[in-house]
């Protein structure tokens, strides 16, 4: 029967629809920027909205797609910076079925901007594109990574961009635009580690793509080498159809066709029917508007964030920054039930210490709105909670309101029977008015206290002289300050807050007035876990902290680092031989130098098993002095003369001339004459012309 009704309502609904395509190119301050889309003005309803913190990265180009009823004919968009400087270096347009109706390329406003619109009539073309969202949780080493999305031949239709100017772990979120079908994810390493952060003593990344609400990729695995694929189908969102009036109890946030079936308005009350102000006539339960939450920053250093700040989302964007110690509070005042955005922004100084951060979020009644704690928190991810502050209900008080009765309970709101004493007796059945002493209660004698400003007075009584004063304090037994002494509630009970009421210990909760034993001692030692003596069961920073040193630890290597506390590996053996490539023995794999081993060609024509070294300094001698033997030969002259250099031979060197000539004249290297000296080149010249060169050692 439910089929056969819809199949009757489906005629009736319009579902012709506009395509509006919100383009914006970010400055250098991204999450600064948000927009919100009404129909006919900014009192209209809410089509669209995007907050603070969806867009990421700067100096990028974005597109945001939507689908508005075709009847809609007037919208106002509205652009905000939380600065208040405007978009500067950014740009934006809307577009309305390709249609540029917003065009504002020169964005100097300040916190808002409101744009009036006429919107064309147009039927709606299919989507050229199906959306999506890519969200890279980086590691470390976020210039290695990289992604892009293709079909099955390998066209690319969206791609990542370089991540370098991105903090330690940042979490980047990318709107895409991608075809229709079966497309391929493709993630890139350009170390070949993956995300694996945490083989480098860091913190593993992760990836995801999600389309319609549904993630259709889940990289939670992040050893993946160079890169790996993923091959998943595309496909259009459905529009979500429902009630758009916040009004009605069928009221649909999700709904981007309203269907007009909003029947039931809403009525607010305490819908508990168990409460002392239950309404029958509510339909919604009434919520308190606005209350004070504890806001605490934690940090596993003790020493601040250095710079780094948690921006908190509602109606304002309020920053906050941990100043010093383990823990700072911060008094909140947030209404509700409203979203709230948080996201975290790491300094440039605190870049490697993003482990150590963290915050938590309560509520008046101890709940938990969003708890991150370190390590380690995402730098630019945007965690979203809903703010409670409770509802209106108030817990039914049964008792009797009478003060005067026997069972008097104080903060009554829920009547029950009262129980008055009988005459002439008390509360506790004792006579009070045997005046004679025999034991039988008359009405000639009611006593009591006739002080009206007494706990106990009674009116009816005759003076017994026993007053009792009033005693204010907490009468709740359950509550933390119960006084079993006190016999009128003065409204300030606390409850019991339990934690570690221990100052000296690690866990020490300020908030807290009833121990759990559940104390943590202090344990001292290297909190860090990128250095070397990093302890796994210290909770508290001794700042003995040793960073690793790697290098070569072997003494006898080549490269021995006597600096380094953590061998890597990279020891280089030595090497001796000649270093010189200019020498005939030049050793490429030699790195020390070994200089008397090199050896130098000098181009000389010699017999084989001769000398030829030029280092050999006989050799060099021989050849200086006698060009023939390394001109034409190294002949018996050659050889005696080299023997007669090294101290071999000691008969008359011989002569290559006629041995019937006369000699002229010696002379030096300058021609200048000369008699014989030892160990001095001398020019001998004969009467044939020739000239023997000789060195007289002897």
């Amino acid at each position: 029967m439910k089929k056969i009704i819809l199949l009757l309502l489906l005629p009736l609904i319009t579902f012709a629809q506009k395509e509006v395509v919100i383009h914006i190119t970010t400055d250098a301050y991204p999450a600064e920027t948000s927009w919100d889309l009404f129909s006919d003005s900014v009192g209209g309803t809410l089509l669209s909205s995007v907050n603070y913190g969806y867009y990421t990265a700067a100096n990028n180009s974005y597109l945001d797609t939507i689908y508005i009823d075709d009847n809609i004919t007037d919208i106002s968009w509205v652009v905000y910076d939380s600065h208040g400087d405007g978009m500067p270096g950014g740009n934006y347009y809307v577009s309305v079925c390709s249609d540029t109706i917003i065009s504002y390329p020169v964005p100097t406003f300040t916190t808002g901007l409101i744009h009036n619109r006429v919107i064309p009539q147009c039927m709606p073309n299919p989507p050229p594109c199906a959306q999506a969202t890519v969200i890279i949780n980086l590691d470390q080493y976020q210039e290695e990574t990289s992604w892009d999305i293709t079909d099955t031949n390998g066209v690319v239709y969206a791609s990542s961009v370089p991540y370098s100017g991105n903090p330690d772990y940042a979490t980047i979120i990318v709107p895409v635009c991608i075809p229709n079908g079966p497309l391929e994810f493709n993630i890139y390493d350009t170390y070949g580690d993956g995300l694996n952060g945490a083989l480098w003593q860091g913190q593993d990344g992760s990836y995801y793509l999600t389309q319609c609400n549904d993630t259709l990729i889940y990289g939670t695995d992040p050893a993946f080498g160079n890169d790996t694929t993923h091959a998943f189908i595309s496909d259009y969102c459905v529009p979500i159809y429902g009630c758009m009036d916040p009004a009605y109890v069928e009221f649909n946030h999700l709904a981007v066709i309203d269907t007009g079936l909003c029947n039931v308005l809403k009525v607010f009350g305490c819908i508990d029917s168990t409460m002392y102000n239950y309404d029958p006539l509510a339909n919604v339960m009434d919520m308190i508007d606005s209350c004070s939450y504890t806001l605490i920053l934690h940090d596993l250093m003790g020493n601040g964030w250095i710079g780094s700040s948690l921006k908190i989302y509602t109606h304002d964007t309020v920053e906050y920054f941990h100043t010093g110690g383990f823990n700072e509070y911060y008094s909140i005042n947030l209404t509700a039930p409203r979203l709230l955005r948080a996201q975290f922004f790491i300094s440039p100084q605190a870049s490697l210490t993003t482990i150590e951060c963290g915050f938590t979020l309560i509520n008046p009644n101890g709940d938990t709105l969003i708890s991150v704690e370190p390590p380690f928190i995402q730098p630019l991810f945007v965690y979203s909670a809903v703010t409670n502050c409770g509802n209106t209900c108030i817990e039914k008080v049964f008792g009797c309101p009478d003060v005067s009765a026997c069972n008097y309970t104080p903060g009554v709101n829920t009547p029950t029977t009262c129980t008055y004493p009988v005459t002439h007796y008390n509360c506790n059945n004792e006579c009070i008015s045997d005046d004679d002493g025999d034991g039988v209660c008359n009405e000639l004698e009611v006593v009591g206290c006739q002080d009206p400003l007494m706990y106990n007075y009674n009116m009816l009584a005759t003076d017994s002289g026993i007053c009792n004063l009033f005693v204010y304090g907490c009468t709740d037994p359950t509550m933390f300050n119960y006084d079993q002494l006190a016999n009128t509630d003065n409204g300030n009970c606390e409850p019991f807050v339990y934690g570690c009421t221990d100052s000296t210990m690690f866990n020490y909760n300020p908030l807290a007035n009833a121990d759990n034993n559940s104390c943590i001692p202090l344990v001292y030692g290297c909190t860090d876990p990128s250095m070397l003596n990093y302890n796994s069961e210290a909770n508290t920073e001794d700042f003995s902290c040793i960073a690793y040193v790697y290098g070569c630890m072997d003494s006898l290597a080549f490269n021995y680092d006597s600096l380094a506390n953590t061998d890597n590996g990279s020891c280089v053996e030595i090497v001796v031989g000649c270093m010189d490539p200019g020498a005939y023995n030049y050793e490429s794999t030699a790195n020390v130098n070994d200089t008397l081993s090199c050896l130098y060609d000098a181009n000389c024509i010699t017999g084989s098993g001769y000398p030829y070294w030029l280092n050999d300094p006989c050799y060099a001698w021989v050849i200086e002095v006698d060009e023939y033997c390394c001109e034409n030969e190294w002949d018996t002259i050659c050889q005696l003369t080299y023997d007669y250099c090294d101290g071999t031979w000691s008969g008359p060197l011989l002569s290559r001339t006629n041995t019937n000539k006369e000699l002229i004249m010696i002379t030096d290297l300058l021609g200048r004459p000369t008699k014989e000296n030892k160990n001095q080149l001398l020019f001998y010249i004969y009467t044939d012309g020739t000239v023997e060169r000789r060195v007289i050692k002897k």
